[in-house]
Formats: structure tokens, C-alpha cells, sequence
């Protein structure tokens, strides 16, 4: 049986999220005929599913400083030629009501399906196919053009663009593909692990994952890196913006630094026995915490009876030890629970402007696919409409 006449377009993208149809959608309305290929039964799931089904879809504050790579300056070119403005513009031109959030989170005031509907409107602007519900079988390379054979169809272009991801979220169909196909053109790699995701405590913190569902704003720390926000203990471990945010820069083996009271001045519990002599320090305790996280940190630190009864020097050490709770997760929830990956197709394979592979013309990866890792609250979006338009224009 013969195989079909491949198709003929001028770039391929694999993969219908966020970066390949801001890639498609910028391309196609530059009049390249772009195809679109993705295995899941419709395209932009991650984008449905995020921000509780209202797509944070940007940051207003986005810049270099917030993204995670072996190279912190690669991603200095895309994000600066395509800031959260020129993304806002699009939304506002499509009449999409927005809101801003804490830390210049943007976050859809309906649904998430109408970013995804926009996305796909701009790339029927610019006549892009799209075809969902398609594996790829095979891709090759041979006399400058790539060759993709997706289900039962054959397609071929100059240029393919490597959009799949990473592998979280797997429930998503998130999967290795983009690290398959980096290999199998010989691009190199940063080890991927997973990022955004909540941390898990062993046996000997069973007191506080007995606390599971109490929350309370927080920073968590390592080394110099800090996050302030909420905390969640969970019956696995940590969870909550702070921790999520902190993930990313765990290895493990190391601690987790929490301030429970960023906003205490040196001496407080100090003040507190002199003020409140007759109370007891887990009631003082009580007054800045969660009752339960109250109780199991009083405990922790032995600080039983009257605050009259405890020398300055104990309470010294409980508030330096307040400020500065060492945790040692024994890991995280995986790529199952991870909201993104850090890691992938090694930036320096790639031009910071194009996208495109330096030792292969005509191969672009973008988006999740690389090494390059937002902060959680929109951070990611925006490298995804960045390096995604970023290709658009190269293709």
C-alpha cells in the first residue's frame, strides 16, 4: 500500500496550546500557510483549565527577572518585543472582560474558553488548518523540508515548530514529545523536573500534615530567593501560592525556609510577656495564627504554661525559629500535580530572536517545550504568547 502524497505548507507546528497557536495565528496572517497537529480531542486544554477556568493569562509585570533557565537572558529578547500590553491589546480588541488580581495577575471575568476562542478567530484570520485528534507517527527531515505523518495524513514543510509542552499535567495528555523530537534531531537537553507543584513532608512531620486544609500567609524561602504569600498545609505536605512558587527552585536535600510572621517586629513575643504576662504563649500564639497551626507550633517549641514563666532567652529562640521553620520535604507531587516543568530543550540550542535550532534551520521549539520557567500568576502565558509570536514572525 502506498503512503499518501504528503501535503505541502510552509511551516508545521506540532501542538495546539498557547504558544503554537500564537505562532500559527501570527505566521498565517503573514501569509505562510500553516498547519496545526495535536493529539488531544481539542485544542488550548492547559488554557481551559487555568486560573479555576478563568485563564490568567498574563502578568502585567512580566519581565526577565521571573523566569527560571540555565540562561536567565534568554528569554530577554521574545518577552521584550512582545509584552503583556501588546496581549492585552488583542483581548481587549476581541471585548473580553478582564480583572486584575493580586501581583498583576489578569485574569478572565467569564470563561477561559474565550481566550482559546480568540486564539483560534486570529488563526482563521490567518487561513491556519488545525487538526486535533491526530497522532504523530513519525516525523523526518531530508532535502530542507520536514516531513510529519499524523493518523491516516502525510504532511511536509521547511519548517516545523516544536510546541508540545512538557509532561505536566498528564491527565491533559501532556507527554515527553518534545523532548523525543529534540533528541531525535540532536537538540540537548536540561533535565526536566517538575515546577509550580506542591512539596511532600515525611513521617517526621506527621504534626503538620495533621493540619491539613489550615492556610496562612507566609514567606517561604531558599536562600535568597522568598515568595510572600498563602501557605496550605495539605495531607501530603505543603501546598498554597508560596510554596508553588518556592517549588520551582527546590533540589532535593534542601530545606524550606517559613517566616509564619513576616509581620512581627524583632522582641514581639518579647513584648508579648511583658504586655500579657498571665496569658499562655499558645494563646499569644492564637492571636497571629490559625488556632490549629497555633497549637501544633506551641507544641513544637515546647512552650507550655504562662508567658511570665518563660525566660527572654526562650522566647528569643522561638521567635528566631518562627521566622525561619526549616522544613526538609522528602519531594514533591510530581508532574501529575506540577503546573508546569523546568527544564527541557537547552536554550543554547536555540536563537533567543527566532526560536529557531541553531544546528537544524527550520526547527523552532517554543512555549513549555524549553528552557524557560515562569513564576506562577500569568508569567507563563506571557512566554507563551512571547516566544510563540516570536516564531510567527521568523517562519
Amino acid at each position: 500500500m502506498t503512503s499518501p502524497t504528503p501535503e505541502s505548507y510552509d511551516a508545521i507546528i506540532l501542538g495546539a496550546g498557547g504558544a503554537g497557536l500564537m505562532a500559527a495565528a501570527t505566521a498565517g496572517q503573514r501569509g505562510r500557510r500553516v498547519l496545526v497537529i495535536d493529539h488531544a480531542d481539542e485544542p488550548g486544554k492547559k488554557i481551559l483549565i487555568s486560573g479555576g477556568g478563568r485563564c490568567n493569562f498574563t502578568n502585567v509585570g512580566a519581565g526577565p527577572a521571573h523566569y527560571l533557565s540555565a540562561n536567565p537572558h534568554f528569554a530577554k529578547s521574545a518577552l521584550g518585543r512582545y509584552r503583556p500590553a501588546d496581549f492585552i491589546e488583542m483581548v481587549d480588541r476581541h471585548s473580553i472582560a478582564w480583572h486584575e488580581k493580586t501581583l498583576g495577575q489578569l485574569f478572565c471575568d467569564g470563561s477561559a474558553r474565550q481566550i482559546v476562542a480568540m486564539l483560534l478567530y486570529e488563526c482563521r484570520q490567518g487561513d491556519v488548518t488545525i487538526r486535533c485528534s491526530h497522532d504523530v507517527r513519525d516525523v523526518t527531515h531530508a532535502d530542507g523540508r520536514f516531513t510529519v505523518v499524523h493518523g491516516d495524513r502525510v504532511a511536509s514543510a521547511p519548517a516545523l515548530v516544536i510546541a508540545t509542552g512538557g509532561p505536566s499535567i498528564p491527565k491533559l495528555g501532556a507527554t515527553r514529545f518534545s523532548y523525543e523530537i529534540a533528541r531525535h534531531f540532536g537538540l540537548k537537553l536540561v533535565d526536566p523536573r517538575p515546577a509550580l507543584v506542591p512539596l511532600t513532608l515525611g513521617a517526621d512531620e506527621a504534626l503538620f500534615r495533621e493540619l491539613s486544609g489550615v492556610a496562612h500567609d507566609v514567606v517561604a524561602k531558599i536562600g535568597k530567593t522568598a515568595f510572600r504569600e498563602a501557605a496550605l498545609f495539605t495531607h501530603r505536605g505543603l501546598s498554597g501560592p508560596a510554596i508553588l512558587q518556592i517549588s520551582s527552585f527546590w533540589r532535593h536535600g534542601e530545606d524550606v525556609g517559613i517566616d509564619f510572621l513576616p509581620d512581627q517586629p524583632d522582641g514581639w513575643f518579647r513584648d508579648a510577656k511583658r504586655s500579657r504576662p498571665r496569658a499562655g504563649a499558645r494563646s499569644v500564639l492564637g492571636a497571629l495564627l490559625p488556632d490549629r497551626l497555633a497549637e501544633a507550633l506551641a507544641e513544637r517549641l515546647a512552650l507550655a504554661g504562662e508567658m511570665a514563666n518563660l525566660s527572654d532567652k526562650a522566647l528569643q529562640a522561638a521567635e528566631r525559629r518562627l521566622a525561619d521553620w526549616r522544613f526538609r520535604p522528602n519531594g514533591t507531587e510530581g508532574f501529575a500535580k506540577a503546573e508546569v516543568t523546568v527544564g527541557g530543550i537547552a536554550t543554547t540550542e536555540l536563537s533567543s530572536q527566532t526560536m529557531e535550532a541553531r544546528k537544524l534551520p527550520g526547527l523552532y521549539a517554543i512555549g513549555e517545550a524549553v528552557d524557560v520557567t515562569g513564576w506562577l500568576g500569568g508569567y507563563n502565558f506571557q512566554w507563551a504568547w512571547a516566544s510563540g509570536w516570536a516564531a510567527g514572525r521568523a517562519l
